[in-house]
């Protein structure tokens, strides 16, 4: 291991040590707009010589296409392949030597490439060149192009044959309908082999603008230090060429469907949902207590307590809401034995009826909020979960106090918020389910089958 390296692992320690610490109550995030019109979100943190950098752009998946789904997956994953005379092998070597670490990022809505660094001067230089050449000028070599679609085909492939992965595909299928949303990320097999370099360059120009471009940093630099950072990752992005890219808005379901998909797995895999809300609405406070009562909160909440604890009918269950753009999934999952499949979605339904129509009790609503608010300092104990936090504030556009307020707004929520805002999102009589495991593959309306 070369000295830089053992340097960037003792600092990793060293953060991992002072993590207990308690974190602060106010993060002092400063926020401006760089000569590009890209959006930059900072915090200056001198604990640690040490520093967090990301770019992102609209690109994610959900800005794919049916017939070339996957260019976008793709266009994030050869990023880091080459780009102004670095080979593929220049840029992991140059990462390595400085003892940084170089990542993307990927997901429905978003997508870019982030970087850890030591703070010192050689170091700082030498990482922000290497990712500003990485976002501005990737060459997306031809044959890493080819010897990547080879390796995707073959991990979807063996994907397709996996009972977690059809109920999710299924699931979005149903929930999304003609929605982009509804697209795997990584795209399908025919798709995949269809992409060709000048796809991955058209989506990287039309997509990867500076304009459109949100940067969050997070260390050991002065501002002054960052705005130089900001300008030097976005110079020479991609002029943008029009307006932002926009999601198309998610159509609430007109009525429930199921999906039962044969399968040889011992357990049945199991996901109900719909559409659930978006990442800035205002409901998502109360929405996010609501179901750590009702499924996300481990043991302790409803759908566990009634599915797995009372009856034994599930080796897991819980529910979520995932927020994005535009409305992202509510979906409560479950894995069970087969011939359980049909008293466990029987019980799921009730749960989810029953929470709907009468909400959290007192002692639950009050417990849910005191697991909460006491976990929240270790979402914020360290630089490289922060970092997440301004990427996601700075991407959706939150308010800079989005993570001061968070607390407060959790405990002013009420059980009368909660019932609000489930009767208006959550439609127990319009949900998609899927079945994977069991008998013969056959679908059916969600007014006969899904109805609680």
């Amino acid at each position: 291991m070369c000295s830089n390296s053992r340097r960037f692992a003792l600092w990793l320690a060293a953060a991992a040590l002072l993590a207990a610490a308690p974190a602060r109550a106010i993060l002092p995030i400063q926020h401006w707009q760089a000569s590009s019109g890209a959006r930059v979100y900072f915090v200056e943190n001198h604990d640690l010589p040490m520093l967090d950098v990301s770019v992102e752009f609209p690109a994610g998946a959900g800005y794919g296409h049916p017939a070339k789904s996957g260019v976008a997956s793709m266009t994030q994953r050869l990023l880091k392949s080459g780009a102004e005379g670095m080979s593929e092998d220049d840029v992991s070597r140059r990462v390595a030597d400085i003892g940084a670490q170089l990542a993307g990022r990927f997901d429905a809505d978003r997508a870019g490439l982030s970087v850890r660094t030591l703070s010192s001067d050689t170091e700082r230089r030498r990482a922000i060149d290497i990712l500003a050449r990485s976002l501005r000028a990737p060459s997306f070599p031809g044959e890493i192009l080819e010897r990547e679609k080879v390796r995707l085909v073959g991990s979807l492939k063996e994907a397709d044959t996996k009972p977690d992965t059809i109920v999710s595909r299924t699931f979005y299928r149903l929930a999304y309908r003609d929605h982009p949303y509804a697209l795997r990320s990584a795209g399908e097999v025919k798709s995949v082999e269809s992409i060709t370099r000048e796809d991955l360059e058209g989506f990287h120009r039309r997509h990867y603008a500076g304009r459109y471009a949100v940067v969050a940093l997070i260390g050991d630099v002065t501002r002054e230090g960052a705005e130089a950072i900001a300008e030097e990752l976005t110079r020479g992005l991609p002029e943008a060429a029009g307006i932002e890219p926009a999601l198309p808005p998610v159509a609430r379901l007109a009525q429930g469907a199921s999906r039962m998909v044969a399968h040889h797995a011992a357990q049945a895999h199991i996901m109900i949902g719909a559409p659930g809300v978006a990442r800035a609405d205002p409901d998502y406070i109360a929405l996010y207590v609501g179901n750590h009562v009702l499924g996300g909160g481990g043991f302790v909440s409803r759908i566990t307590e009634e599915v797995r604890q009372k009856r034994g009918l599930a080796y897991s269950a819980s529910s979520y809401f995932y927020p994005l753009q535009r409305e992202g999934p509510f979906a409560i999952t479950m894995q069970t034995r087969r011939d359980q499949a049909a008293q466990a979605l029987e019980v799921a339904r009730m749960t989810l009826a029953e929470f709907v129509k009468g909400g959290p009790t007192a002692d639950e609503l009050e417990a849910a909020k005191r697991n909460i608010v006491d976990g929240f300092p270790l979402r914020i104990d360290s630089n490289r979960k922060i970092h997440e936090y301004l990427a996601l504030i700075g991407f959706y556009r939150l308010p800079l106090t989005y993570l001061e307020d968070f607390v407060k707004r959790v405990e002013d929520v009420t059980a009368a918020d909660i019932r609000d805002a489930f009767r208006r999102r959550v439609d127990p009589g319009r949900m998609v389910t899927v079945v994977v495991g069991g008998g013969p593959d056959r679908s059916a309306s969600a007014e006969t089958k899904q109805n609680p």
